[in-house]
Parts: structure tokens; sequence; C-alpha cells
């Protein structure tokens, strides 16, 4: 970030409830941060008397990079008066879309998990506690939420899945980075079928988007979400397949079916809901994740030139296979054919 968005930085965080002794160019140190796959920019900002934030800044002129500010802006807001484990926003400023919020630190849930379960149990009951805080978040945040506040759709949908998932999945793997031959008409029956069914699940609960393990901060034992500026209302097993297909974690089946059991014991907890319809509901909303996990990182690997992402596709098109055979032998056939060769291609493909 340059000098002129510090400085800016630095008045929204004087004039924030977190004010004290004043933040200045004087009295700071800065650390950029890098992100993972958004463009928007960080860094951190530490007092000399030990207190510490986060800036958030959208690239310079990006319309879409500033309406998505402003929503994470407002879901961030709600979310954390509704209870949810978010950090907590200082200031923001509209024009630019500049936030300063609270530093979670830099222990994301998946630098535990690649410790290869060096420690097990630290690991376990970390991933316990999201998904209780999950189920949580998404029943309480759901209730008085604008979806005004959505800066792209207020609700995840049978079009949102075609376009932006299924969609996404068919442009930006099969066809842009593995170059393959497509019956359009064949696997554009298949999604819509697909989109079909999983439509069906009421879709009036808080839906986070992207939740996995790299948007987990864990601190002092506790773990909190991040970027969630997509949010908008959604059906409840979407969030939960994120998390559990996680291409970054690669969680075990057992752990899977474990974690989903305990945060259906939470959900039952808080509201009535059928247990075998979620997980009707759970495989349908997973297949539709998974591939959009696999257009996001095809995108990221190629277009965006970020090679850490290609690293992941396996690991997720296994994954799709995975699920894709959990359904009936005479559903989505050319998908499923589809994902075999996607996953010979790549074998097959040089990594570099």
């Amino acid at each position: 970030m340059d000098k002129n968005v510090i400085q800016q930085a630095c008045q929204l965080l004087n004039t924030s409830d977190n004010a004290g002794d004043t933040w200045s160019q004087d009295t700071i140190t800065i650390t950029p941060l890098t992100p993972d796959g958004s463009l928007r920019r960080f860094c951190r900002i530490e007092h000399k008397d030990g207190r510490k934030a986060v800036a958030i800044a959208p690239p310079p002129d990006d319309t879409a990079g500033l309406q998505e500010a402003i929503s994470g802006w407002h879901i961030g807001r709600h979310l954390f008066d509704a209870g949810a484990p978010v950090p907590e926003l200082y200031n923001f400023e509209e024009e630019t879309g500049l936030l300063v919020c609270e530093d979670l630190g830099e222990q994301r849930l998946h630098d535990l998990v690649e410790k290869k379960w060096r420690d097990a149990e630290q690991v376990m009951q970390c991933y316990r506690q999201v998904v209780t805080e999950l189920a949580r978040m998404q029943v309480q945040a759901s209730k008085s939420f604008d979806p005004a506040w959505c800066w792209e759709t207020p609700r995840y949908d049978r079009t949102l899945m075609l376009k932006r998932e299924s969609g996404y999945f068919l442009r930006a793997l099969c066809q842009d980075f593995l170059e393959l031959e497509i019956d359009t008409k064949k696997i554009a029956q298949d999604f819509q079928a697909l989109a079909d069914k999983a439509a069906q699940a009421k879709a009036t609960f808080f839906l986070h988007r992207d939740f996995q393990s790299r948007n987990i901060m864990i601190l002092q034992g506790r773990v909190r979400f991040i970027d969630y500026q997509a949010g908008r209302l959604g059906p409840l097993a979407y969030d939960l397949a994120s998390l559990l297909i996680d291409p970054y974690a690669a969680l075990p089946a057992s752990i899977q079916e474990e974690l989903l059991e305990q945060y259906l014991d939470t959900l039952t907890g808080l509201l009535s809901y059928d247990r075998e319809k979620f997980h009707q509901e759970y495989l349908l909303l997973a297949l539709q994740r998974n591939l959009q996990i696999l257009g996001a990182f095809a995108f990221l690997s190629q277009q965006q030139n970020k090679p850490f992402f290609r690293q992941y596709l396996s690991p997720a098109l296994h994954s799709l296979q995975t699920l894709l055979a959990k359904t009936a032998t005479a559903e989505y056939p050319y998908l499923k054919s589809l994902s075999r060769r996607c996953a010979d291609k790549l074998e097959n493909q040089p990594s570099t």
C-alpha cells in the first residue's frame, strides 16, 4: 500500500473506538500481507505501544472491488453483532473501500493441517469448534440479514450454480486449462439436472460461500472466520461441504463423517431439520462446491498466474469423483466420464 493509503488508514483508526494514542506514520510499522486469490491489498499496522490492526483496500479504480468492500463492511458488522467469530471492524471509508479491522494474527486452520496431523487432537478440537460455530452463524446471522448488502447476488440459487460453478468448471478447467473436447449438450443436461436438485434445498440461511481452512484463523485457541464479503442467503449444507471437501486439508472420509454428524447435532439443537434430508442436500451441494473449486483453481493457476493453486487440482478432482460415485449409477453420466478425462489429462500434463 502506498503512503496515502496508510495515512488514510491511520485517520480511520484515530476516529474509531480503537483510537487511544494517535496512529501516525511516525508511531507505526507496516508489514505487507499476501492474499491468496484476492486482488485486494492487505497490510498489518502495528503501533509502537503494541496495538495492531489490519488495513484492507480494493485495487484502485476497481468498481467491483469497491462494491465487494462495501458488502464486507455491512456483512461483517452484522455477523459480529450476531455473535459470529469474525474480526471486529474498526472503521471504513466508503468512497475508497478502505477498511481497518482487528488483527487476527497469522495462524490459519490450514497451517495446523499442514503439520500432517502431528497433533491430531489439536486439529480435531479446532474443527469441532469450527462446525459448531458455523451452525450457529448460519442460523443466527440469517436473522435480519439484508440482501441489499450483497454485491453479487442476494441468494445462492440455480442460476448461480450454472454460471459460477458448473459453468466455471467447464470453461476454466475443461476448456481453457485442459483443452478438452466437450459435448456441450450432454454436459449441460447433467449440470441442469444437478442444479435442479441442489436448488431444492431451503436457501434462507447465512451462506459464507468460501468457507475453507485458509479462511479460518486461530487466535488464542479460538477459531475466527474471515473473507465473508461474498456472503448471502443460501442453503445450510453448502458451507459445511466447503469445509469438509476442502482440497487444502484433504480430510479423511471418516473425519468428514464425524464432523458432519457433530455439525448436525449443533444444528438440530438450534432448529428442527431432518437429518436424512440434510445428508441428501449435502451430497448435491458438495458436488456444486467441488465444481466451483476446480474452476477457481484452474482460473487462478492459468489466468492469474498463481501456480500455488495448481497442486490442489488433482485432490479436488479425486474429491469430485468420490462424490459422483455416491450418486445413482445412471445420474450425471457425462459428468462422471468428463471427471475421469480431466484427471487423466491433468496427470499427463506438465506441471509448469
